[in-house]
């Protein structure tokens, strides 16, 4: 292998803190990321002035054909591409995900730890949310069912269709989840 593989170096970016170039008055930009193997879903959303908008979106797919290693080594390239791509300042990532099948869990385990590992690499904090959490910040009701967080999500910012999957689509609702959860953090901290 050469010393330029990712499986065996550091990202050049890697120890850089992209999001690091941020003013008060700079848009806060927040990646959500739906974590899995077969489908990782991506998604940034942008705020300012608690205006938050959609920078972009997208569903990064590997196939169950590949060796395992290949398909993280995947995930990775494309992820830390996308970061650099859109220099998110936080992650945003879907947390409890138990599964019926063992194997699922495993494998969206394993999703997660390629997540958790880039993000240290580029010195991004990451903060969790269970789906009951991105339910009730969206809908404000921990229990409503998907069709209503893809309403809310596209509602809240203003996009004239659904997105491009339901990965992306979850990504993008956990993005701005952690925008609400920061304002009501914020206003937390005022009173």
């Amino acid at each position: 292998m050469s010393s330029s593989d990712p499986a065996t170096s550091r990202h050049p970016a890697a120890g850089k803190r992209l999001g690091a170039d941020r003013t008060p008055e700079a848009p806060l930009r927040v990646l959500g990321i739906d974590p899995g193997i077969a489908n990782l879903g991506l998604g940034v959303v942008e705020e300012l002035r608690r205006e938050a908008r959609l920078v972009g979106s997208v569903t990064v797919k590997t196939s169950a054909r590949q060796a395992q290693t290949q398909r993280l080594l995947h995930l990775r390239g494309e992820l830390v591409d996308y970061i650099e791509l859109h220099r998110p300042q936080v992650i945003a990532i879907e947390g409890q995900y138990f599964h019926r099948q063992r194997e699922v869990s495993f494998k969206v385990g394993q999703a997660v730890g390629v997540v958790l590992l880039s993000a240290a690499e580029l010195d991004l904090p990451v903060f969790e949310y269970g789906p009951m959490q991105v339910k009730q910040a969206l809908v404000g009701n921990g229990r409503a069912d998907k069709a209503q967080v893809a309403f809310m999500v596209r509602a809240l910012l203003k996009l004239p269709a659904e997105l491009s999957s339901n990965h992306a689509a979850d990504a993008v609702a956990l993005a701005l989840t952690h925008l609400q959860s920061r304002r009501v953090s914020q206003l937390g901290a005022k009173s």
